[in-house]
């Protein structure tokens, strides 16, 4: 008898959830997917450099921040090539797994790409 109470507790609740994630205006989440998709990192994996491709933002506002796999933040030597593209040199850096943290403070955008240094 517990049991059952338990699972029709569990059931109202997901069908609260569903409920509200319904009625939530679809329209507020289809431009941050847009967003996250407008910014490229090639080539991957890097030897090099690795080139931030920007379709939505002007690279001179954007911030980049490199961190390690474990999150420690590390100095990067960067260069805008054009209005939208970005270069980060990762020669000097040890091989492995990188995060790379863009931030547009105009937009609010806020995403982290992983890329392979080899």
């Amino acid at each position: 008898m517990r049991f059952v109470k338990l699972v029709s507790v569990v059931l109202l609740l997901s069908a609260f959830h569903l409920t509200m994630a319904q009625s939530q205006p679809e329209a507020s989440v289809t431009p941050e997917i847009n967003l996250a998709k407008s910014v490229q990192l090639f080539p991957n994996p890097a030897t090099e450099f690795v080139d931030v491709k920007l379709d939505q933002f002007p690279a001179e506002k954007v911030i980049l921040t490199l961190h390690n796999i474990i999150g420690n933040k590390l100095e990067i030597e960067t260069e805008i090539l054009d209005e939208h593209l970005i270069r980060v040199k990762v020669k000097d850096l040890a091989s492995g797994y990188y995060l790379l943290a863009v931030k547009d403070e105009e937009s609010k955008f806020r995403g982290t790409y992983k890329f392979l240094k080899r």
